[in-house]
């Protein structure tokens, strides 16, 4: 894509000259051969996959290859069996895996038209109303307050033009725009005030301009075309699994290939040396695992939907809980994009928050009617255009400038009725605001004559009032500024007339500061997030001291230092160490661009981070989809926003993303357990393997044993495993190292001490059978039993890898207890079918050789109940 010309630094002559257009419009002629050209003013949507794509998906991942590499040899060797049962296994998994993210992209399908609007535009002369879709560069557009702009276009005339731009931008107080300015070239999107944005709202005043660019060259259409060609980032799960399996697969590669060599050296039939390498290989591969990993994501999906929070992508979130640095962005993820009176100061230099000066006025001993402070609430309605209508659900919506809303809200808390007001106060007159005036004006008659209430800018305003009522006044700006407040004065007293030239000796009412209030759960989730080793970022296009100010709130940030603006990153982009270097220490990142929120979440990820994204704006969208995780608002979120995310909070309440951390480590450490119970049984049966192999003995068992074992009824408990509640302590936990594997040292000490052990043990007893005068078949039978009974017992160990498996309530888990009855019913049941006993070479065995069976298994708890201790100590 060639790079946009910088129309906010050309001239309305220059402009139109650029695009071959004119004040009067395009004629239609050419309108339509440039539609043909460019084509429609829409953003293409991505087609949603479909459940087949979505099916085919689940096999894409190494492990699945593994097992059906394994599936296709048995098919080779006539071992039917073998291969149905590792058919059944993959099939069982994917149908998991596609109704969950089927159901997660039903919900939360991607990128929408965001330009659908009817447009006023200029045409042969004449003006008409067409679809927004059929727009192109040269169009000349009128906008007015309550309409979406429809595509790029710089402004050639305006009426009090005021603009919200957030979801954009992310500054959050509305834009004054100004179709006279020439800007500067490198002038940041924030600032360029001469231009209007496609998908910005228009929330006062009117204006005519003349379309720059429609589409994907619009700068809504340079984000979704961004996420076209992202590098797709792997959920850290996945990483970790296929680091995993690599080993997995080499290791068990590395056995078979010497056992086979060992055995073709001593003369073994090579048909032999194929079953022994079947076996071995079934023995080794942990063929339960994908099943009880979607299993236990699919868990924790339904949790986290519990929770108010969709899932997209399964993986996504066991991401979240990995996740060292959360850079979120300010406005309408930490604050709630609303702007609201926070502090009020009177002209007797009260200074005080603004729930504090209501309260006073209520526990007044009397009802003051013309308090300093009312008159000041009065003001603020007086002169106001905003409205708040009430929505079928209940809800309010604003209709107007967010200050108007905001002086609207402050007048409900303080108990004034809109309607009454207007009505006592009939208005005669007004001056609307305008960027070169800095100020409104209201007139009313009232009982001595014309009154003028007036609000706008402090330095304007001071100037219309008295000296002896502004005295000191300055000094409370500037310190309302420091603190990162939008300042407004408001003044009110008797006129001659309703012009500019008669407001004069007017009465200071006092100062409001205002600010984007923070949203109630933001800091106590930041917190909590502070409190799991997670650190909190914030990426916001607003001013550097509001997000300072916004920042201590949160405490997130304290110093000057800790945060860096869009300008400064701006001058290192060509220095990647000196840029990574400044990421890394910033707290607070003010004034950022869209393209450098994605730079920023860049430059983490190569600081060794796990780095999830919060946003719901459109500038939100490169940095969501660079992310590890990214997590977007579902309620206040563009679709862009949404389609470019892993995780959608849907009531846009940032508790949930704490909430999803802690859901993420759960889902980790029961894939731990049930990875941990898988290979250490399948550990047990390569060492019983090896040792027979040794020893000159028979196989132990036949692949299908193998597999009856393993997918089964190891299957049934590894699912059931997979329904741990969490274990206390989850979010006091530092975050594991994003370059740790699967395995750390406890978990493959666990895993070595128990597969020898109840390796050693099969193998002695195994070998105790047929020294007894067993056939091979009898001796398989009960070891088979065996094997089972000690499965039974270790996953009990399984349930923590910390703590006593008698610390942990069985109430947290019945399913387990489910588990293990299942199992034992099922391989008592295979042992008395006809036809299953046959494909299993398995017969009945009694009640007293059951018993004798379980006493072995029993003492795997023994063991590792001696290992914890010895840890713990």
């Amino acid at each position: 894509m060639t790079e946009p010309t910088p129309w906010h630094s050309l001239n309305f002559d220059q402009t139109l000259l650029a695009l071959k257009s004119s004040a009067e419009g395009l004629p239609s002629s050419e309108a339509a051969l440039r539609l043909r050209q460019i084509g429609p003013n829409v953003i293409p949507e991505p087609p949603p996959k479909t459940m087949a794509a979505v099916y085919l998906d689940q096999f894409k991942n190494a492990f699945i290859y593994l097992l059906l590499i394994a599936a296709v040899v048995s098919i080779f060797l006539g071992e039917i069996g073998d291969a149905l049962f590792i058919a059944v296994a993959l099939q069982l998994n994917a149908i998991i895996g596609t109704v969950q993210e089927w159901q997660a992209q039903e919900k939360a399908l991607g990128l929408r038209n965001l330009v659908k609007s009817m447009v006023a535009v200029r045409r042969d002369q004449n003006w008409e109303m067409i679809d927004g879709r059929e727009l192109v560069p040269g169009d000349i557009v009128e906008v007015e307050a309550g309409t979406t702009v429809p595509a790029a276009m710089r402004l050639l005339k305006d009426e009090a033009l005021e603009v919200d731009e957030s979801l954009l931008t992310g500054e959050s107080v509305p834009v004054v725009k100004n179709a006279d300015a020439t800007l500067e070239e490198h002038v940041s999107l924030a600032d360029r005030e001469n231009m209007l944005h496609a998908g910005a709202t228009i929330l006062r005043g009117r204006g005519t301009a003349v379309v720059t660019a429609t589409g994907l060259r619009t700068e809504v259409g340079r984000v979704a075309e961004s996420l076209k060609y992202r590098e797709e980032i792997k959920p850290p799960l996945i990483g970790r699994m296929e680091k995993f399996t690599r080993i997995v697969a080499s290791l068990m590669g590395g056995v078979i290939a010497l056992i086979a060599f060992s055995e073709f050296l001593r003369g073994t039939e090579p048909t032999v040396i194929l079953m022994t390498s079947v076996a071995l290989a079934v023995a080794a591969i942990p063929e339960g695992l994908p099943v009880a990993m979607t299993v236990a994501l699919a868990i924790s999906v339904s949790r986290m939907a519990n929770r108010g929070v969709v899932v997209r992508k399964m993986a996504a979130v066991e991401g979240l809980g990995a996740c060292t640095v959360i850079a979120a962005d300010k406005t309408g993820t930490l604050t709630i994009n609303e702007l609201s009176v926070q502090r009020v100061c009177l002209p007797d230099d009260t200074d005080l928050p603004v729930s504090t000066m209501i309260q006073q006025e209520n526990d007044s001993p009397q009802s003051v009617i013309n308090s300093p402070f009312r008159r000041l609430v009065l003001a603020g309605l007086l002169c106001n255009e905003a409205r708040l209508e009430e929505q079928p659900d209940g809800s309010s919506r604003l209709f107007g400038d967010t200050v108007d809303g905001a002086f609207l809200k402050l007048g409900e808390s303080a108990g004034f009725d809109r309607t009454d007001t207007d009505e006592k106060n009939p208005r005669v007159g007004r001056i609307p605001y305008e960027p070169s005036l800095s100020f409104a004006v209201s007139f009313h008659e009232g009982d001595d004559g014309l009154h003028g209430w007036v609000k706008g800018a402090a330095e304007t305003i001071l100037s219309f009032c008295s000296g002896e009522s502004t005295r000191g006044v300055t000094d409370q700006v500037n310190l309302f500024a420091r603190q990162g407040y939008r300042v407004i004065a408001l003044a009110e007293g008797s006129v001659e007339g309703m012009e500019h030239k008669d407001l004069h000796d007017l009465d200071f009412l006092g100062l409001v500061a205002l600010i984007d209030p923070l949203r109630p759960s933001a800091k106590e989730t930041i917190r909590r997030c502070r409190e799991a080793g997670v650190a909190v970022r914030m990426i916001t296009g607003d001013h550097p001291l509001t997000a300072l100010e916004i920042g201590r709130q949160l405490d997130i940030a304290e110093h000057d230092d800790d945060v860096v603006t869009g300008s400064r990153l701006a001058t290192l982009e060509h220095d990647q160490t000196a840029f990574d270097a400044v990421v890394a220490r910033t707290r607070i990142f003010a004034r950022i661009a869209p393209l450098q929120k994605l730079a920023i979440v860049q430059s983490m990820r190569r600081g060794g981070n796990t780095v999830a994204v919060t946003g719901d704006g459109i500038n939100d969208a490169p940095a969501l989809a660079a992310a590890d995780i990214g997590a977007a608002m579902g309620r206040s979120g563009t679709d862009i926003a949404r389609s470019a995310a892993d995780l959608i909070l849907v009531d846009d309440e940032l508790s949930s993303l704490a909430d999803g951390i802690e859901e993420g480590r759960i889902a980790y450490d029961n894939i731990r357990k049930v990875i941990y119970l898988l290979i250490s049984t399948g550990a047990a049966e390569l060492v019983l393997f090896l040792a027979s192999i040794a020893a000159g003995l028979p196989l132990p068992l036949t692949p299908v044993q193998l597999l009856w074992l393993n997918l089964v009824t190891q299957g049934i408990q590894d699912v059931a495993l997979a329904f741990e509640k969490g274990e206390p302590g989850v979010l006091n936990r530092r975050p594991r190292p994003p370059k740790e594997g699967i395995f750390n040292r406890q978990m493959i000490e666990q895993t070595v001490l128990s597969g020898l052990f109840v390796g050693g043990v099969a193998f002695l007893l195994f070998q105790s059978f047929l020294g007894a005068g067993m056939t091979a078949i009898a001796a398989s039978n009960q070891l088979l039993l065996v094997l089972i009974l000690f499965e039974n017992a270790h996953v009990f160990n399984c349930r923590s890898e910390r703590h006593s498996a008698f610390a942990v309530p069985i109430r947290n888990n019945p399913f387990l207890v489910g588990g293990v009855l299942a199992v034992q019913l099922i391989h008592l049941a295979a042992m008395n079918i006809p036809g299953i006993n046959t494909v299993l070479d398995i017969q009945p065995l009694n009640f007293e050789t059951w018993l004798w069976s379980a006493l072995p298994a029993l003492s795997i708890i023994l063991v590792m109940e001696t290992y914890k201790f010895v840890k713990r100590s």
